[in-house]
């Protein structure tokens, strides 16, 4: 049986699993480029470079991390057990997988662009969470 936290554990370790497959594409893609040097993206690549869009998608997925995975631990540590936080990770997994899939498919400079949307989704997300963490800090 899945419980509310049970959801919230899996829905946090398939992030940490895609933030891996993230890091597999951006390397692999770039590795296989000629003269590929460790470390360093051409600066002459763009949005129409999937070497671009691979790496700029882990890229981001790092810069948002540390707010989101900061977010989750503190709710785990303080045993926060709500249907809406479990929601509310599953909608970040589900906005930054689209927004994965948007930026890997799309070559535009466009902005905002159609995984704009998606990442919006996802820093509301965190934020209903940071928000439920806050009204959980004050009830105690």
């Amino acid at each position: 049986m899945i419980t509310v936290s049970n959801s919230a554990y899996l829905g946090f370790y398939l992030y940490l699993l895609m933030v891996l497959v993230q890091w597999a594409v951006a390397t692999f893609s770039k590795a296989k480029q000629p003269n590929a040097i460790p470390g360093k993206i051409d600066e002459n690549l763009s949005h129409d470079s999937f070497v671009f869009r691979s790496h700029r998608t882990f890229e981001n997925t790092l810069e948002n991390s540390a707010l989101y995975v900061g977010t989750v631990l503190f709710a785990f540590a303080l045993n926060l057990q709500s249907p809406i936080f479990a929601v509310c990770v599953w909608v970040y997994l589900a906005a930054r997988i689209i927004h994965m899939a948007l930026y890997y498919a799309i070559a535009t400079e466009k902005n905002p662009s159609p995984r704009t949307y998606f990442f919006l989704i996802g820093v509301v997300a965190n934020i209903t969470m940071l928000v439920m963490i806050g009204l959980r800090l004050i009830a105690f």
